[in-house]
């Protein structure tokens, strides 16, 4: 069922940056709208899962992990007295 267009406060347009220029409303398929009233900007949010992207490769996952992470016992000692 859709919903009224309503005026999101505080929105700013991610295309034209106009403060309180946003509405949004809920159409017949049940995705949310958001429209700017200057621009024209639509965007549409769905309730459907979004396929989930691949893990970016970087420097940090893509190195094996060889490295020795086992726990060693560190002993400081005290230093001579000086008489």
């Amino acid at each position: 069922m859709a919903s009224p267009k309503r005026f999101i406060a505080g929105a700013v347009c991610p295309r034209c940056a106009e403060m309180d220029k946003i509405t949004m409303f809920t159409n017949d398929a049940g995705d949310q709208i958001r429209e700017c009233v200057a621009c024209d900007y639509t965007d549409a949010l769905s309730d459907q899962p979004q396929p989930e992207a691949p893990e970016i490769e970087t420097r940090v996952n893509k190195k094996a992990n060889t490295d020795d992470h086992t726990v060693k016992q560190v002993v400081f000692f005290k230093a001579g007295s000086e008489d």
